[in-house]
């Protein structure tokens, strides 16, 4: 199995995902397809022990920035790292794409060339988040900004099989992410959607605010892409600022220095599961392909953790269990 990466995605592009596909390559025997600039990815490969390791270069001529907009990318994207990297998947010369770069240019690219599967109307990110009993699956965390009920419905199946296929929660519990637990509660987008997920066959547990995210009281949480992706950077914020409080109070007395090494192997482990490198990428559900969007801040740890949980996705045969259970739950619009 090849994972094809867009070596130029992400605000540390080249540098992290070529540490990223080096370090998954050396720990597991990874395969992977690096697409971008052969010059700038040369000189990452050149500072690296990459001595018998399964990598391969694929040139690109142009990148995607993070800044650009839809029209730009539209006109250019075949010549792009990103796009090159989606052709290879649709090839079959590599089982998954994956890019910690422009969230709307792999939405694009992977629409254009990998198409979604029959019956999904959008395609959605499906972002890993720790709870207090384990893992939840927020989805959409920033694919679409405009959804219909038809759309959350549907999301809410896709990121069901995500949660069962990478995290074993055989029956996930589904949440809509609104203002209030009461069922009246939100706008006409939230109202409607929660009318048809208490009529259908999944397991829903009603509306649940921003506070309850992270309880355990739902295992996949369903919101459109604005509100997701502002939820998951803001729950990311949050994590980062309590990690550096502490670290201060902590340092400001001699008692709480040596509170803190006496302390220091659980610290690990709570910032290891609040991390998200920890978590990698977000699949794209829905398209015809198997396809992770990452951080743009990505770090080469995350990058490989990506790669990890692409191999693990491919394996379980990932997007045909989703075109199974799209299939064997039709949604009208």
């Amino acid at each position: 199995m090849r994972i094809a990466i867009d070596a130029m995605g992400g605000d540390f592009a080249p540098g992290s995902p070529v540490q990223g596909a080096v370090a998954a390559a050396r720990e597991s025997g990874s395969q992977v397809l690096l697409v971008g600039c052969r010059a700038a990815i040369g000189r990452e490969l050149a500072r690296l022990d990459v001595a018998g390791l399964d990598i391969e270069v694929v040139d690109a001529p142009e990148a995607v920035g993070m800044d650009e907009g839809g029209t730009t990318i539209a006109r250019r994207q075949r010549l792009t790292s990103i796009r090159l990297a989606v052709d290879a998947v649709a090839r079959g010369d590599a089982a998954a794409v994956l890019t910690a770069g422009h969230t709307g240019a792999a939405v694009m690219t992977t629409h254009s060339a990998l198409g979604l599967l029959p019956g999904v109307e959008r395609s959605a990110l499906a972002a890993a988040l720790p709870t207090l009993t384990g893992m939840a699956v927020l989805v959409d965390a920033g694919a679409n900004v405009r959804c219909r009920p038809t759309h959350l419905v549907q999301f809410a199946v896709m990121a069901s099989v995500y949660a069962t296929v990478a995290f074993d929660i055989a029956r996930p519990r589904i949440g809509l992410l609104s203002i209030g637990e009461e069922e009246g509660k939100g706008n006409d987008l939230t109202r409607e959607t929660h009318q048809r997920l208490k009529a259908g066959a999944l397991p829903f547990v009603g509306n649940i605010e921003a506070h309850d995210i992270f309880s355990g009281r739902a295992d996949v949480i369903v919101c459109e892409g604005f509100t997701g992706n502002i939820a998951l950077k803001v729950s990311e914020g949050l994590a980062e600022a309590a990690r550096t409080l502490l670290d201060r109070e902590l340092a400001q007395s001699t008692a709480g220095r040596v509170g803190a090494a006496l302390s220091r192997p659980a610290f690990d482990r709570l910032w290891r599961r609040m991390d998200p490198s920890e978590y990698g990428a977000a699949p794209l559900v829905g398209v015809a392909g198997l396809a992770l969007v990452g951080h743009g801040r990505s770090s080469p740890r995350a990058v490989q953790t990506a790669i990890r949980l692409a191999e693990r996705l491919d394996e379980a045969n990932f997007v045909t269990l989703l075109a199974r259970e799209i299939a064997g739950a039709p949604v009208s619009s």
